[in-house]
């Protein structure tokens, strides 16, 4: 599969069979995620790997009624809950850097990029859930307090795949030079 072909074709799968992802697959998923570009090669991304029924579906009761990935918690046979290392990236000598402070939510995502793009490879389907009560999910999985939840994801094989849905026109938010510049000057 070309890169292009994997960019545009990936979706948000919120219906999930139920057929587990053999280890070997995941593994592949996750050695894309490492390889994945980092502050100062931080690294600090930490992932949790869920597979048993109870406790996604204690996952998915942190998330909103209305929010549409809930019932893809407990359909998955996975949530990967992805976790940043408090501290080390966007920091030197222990102090923050950027007036963005902590750059963990940076890493992390570009970590799961990879890991989404490696998985509709392998015919996976994934969904960002970022609607979630993170606090409730630390507790539920015993995260030490250096550690942030970031993100739930859902990994399973798609039921379907959704119609690809609309983007804006690369002109609309790229800029020359200045902001607002739309053409060369």
């Amino acid at each position: 599969m070309e890169l292009m072909e994997a960019i545009l074709g990936r979706r948000s799968i919120r219906s999930y069979r139920p057929d587990p992802v053999p280890e070997d697959v995941l593994l592949y998923i996750l050695e894309a995620a490492r390889w994945a570009p980092s502050w100062a090669n931080t690294q600090c991304w930490e992932f949790i790997i869920v597979r048993d029924a109870a406790i996604k579906n204690r996952l998915a009761q942190t998330l909103p009624e209305k929010n549409p990935a809930r019932s893809a918690c407990t359909q998955a046979p996975i949530i990967i809950v992805a976790c940043g290392r408090k501290g080390l990236a966007g920091f030197f000598k222990n102090q923050p850097v950027t007036d963005k402070g902590d750059w963990l939510m940076f890493d992390v995502a570009l970590a799961l990029q990879n890991l989404t793009l490696a998985a509709y490879e392998k015919g996976l389907g994934t969904v960002h859930v970022g609607f979630f009560d993170s606090r409730q999910v630390e507790a539920i999985l015993q995260v030490p307090p250096d550690i942030t939840v970031v993100e739930l994801m859902p990994v399973g094989y798609p039921e379907g795949y959704p119609h690809q849905t609309a983007r804006k026109p690369i002109m609309s938010y790229v800029f020359y030079e200045t902001y607002g510049q739309h053409e060369l000057s």
